[in-house]
């Protein structure tokens, strides 16, 4: 590949806003909108680890933006920009880098965001990536894990389950014929927009399995989860898979849909505030602790691991 600076200028420089000073200076100057807070967060992925070595470089850069969009829209927060870093192996082709860079305007237009900044250097380990995203919310409508309390509703976007049976269909584990599942895995829908303060107690996004996220923020709030396996809504792509894969679907992860505590009576404000995105109730919190996933009988279920182990 070029040196550094010839790849800044002809597929990142493109990139860049007005703040990130045509990324020729050290730092980014930004002025956040007026009478805003900032909301920052980061997220990584290893060639191997987060994507596959054959998946197309302009989905490994969405997916990568996504993935922090994602963090965002469970803070409740509108995205602004963002600064990345890259290291890549030399032997990596010049087109790959092209696409990545085409994938990274893709949905910076999509979602309003422009590069603020970065940096990049080699592997020699294959390709990492990281990605650190600012947005901005009104003054203390940040949402928390932590605000839930006994007799909030367990609440959650979309449908559970399709990225990690979309990922088991690209490591040829079972079949997806629509594509549909597959699709989901690489490319997934951060639910960013939502109008959600005053009315989320809670929230995180689903991105280590919903049982091992739904105790995080049950364990942060100080309370138990009572979830029933039978109301987590599932894509008709996933019910065609069969119940043998419910605990993938439980576990998985790479969702990136939204666990939300939402107090009693506030379920039809949540789904006019959701608008287009549907949302389904699927537990409860109570007093106590840890996550309690209950069968069509009522019965307390097993799992071999409740989500993703990051070590």
């Amino acid at each position: 590949m070029g040196d550094e600076f010839a790849r800044i200028a002809a597929y990142f420089a493109p990139l860049a806003g007005a703040a990130a000073r045509g990324l020729q200076d050290d730092a980014a100057v930004l002025t956040p909108p007026p009478g805003r807070e900032l909301v920052l967060t980061v997220d990584q992925m290893l060639q191997d680890v987060h994507f596959l070595s054959h998946d197309a470089p302009d989905l490994v850069a969405r997916k990568l933006l996504r993935r922090n969009l994602s963090d965002l829209a469970a803070m409740g927060a509108v995205p602004l920009g963002y600064l990345l870093t890259t290291a890549l192996p030399a032997s990596l082709p010049e087109s790959w880098l092209a696409d990545f860079a085409k994938g990274l305007g893709i949905d910076q237009k999509l979602f309003g965001i422009t590069l603020l900044g970065g940096d990049s250097s080699s592997s020699r380990h294959g390709i990492a990536l990281s990605a650190t995203l600012l947005g901005h919310v009104a003054p203390g409508d940040a949402l928390p894990r932590g605000g839930a309390r006994a007799g909030d509703g367990i609440w959650v976007t979309g449908t559970i389950g399709d990225a990690a049976l979309g990922l088991a269909a690209r490591q040829g584990k079972l079949n997806d014929p629509s594509g549909y599942l597959i699709a989901r895995s690489l490319l997934p829908e951060p639910r960013v927009g939502l109008a959600l303060a005053g009315i989320v107690s809670a929230a995180i996004d689903v991105s280590d399995g919903l049982v091992q996220d739904l105790g995080h923020l049950a364990a942060t709030s100080g309370l138990s989860a009572v979830i029933r396996a039978g109301l987590v809504p599932a894509s008709p792509q996933a019910q065609a898979v069969g119940p043998q894969m419910l605990e993938a679907r439980l576990t998985g992860g790479d969702d990136y849909e939204l666990l939300l505590a939402v107090p009693p009576g506030q379920g039809e404000a949540l789904k006019a505030a959701c608008g287009d995105v549907p949302v389904t109730k699927i537990g409860v919190f109570q007093p106590g602790a840890g996550v309690h996933v209950l069968s069509e009988s009522g019965t307390v279920m097993d799992f071999a691991a409740a989500g993703w182990r990051h070590f």
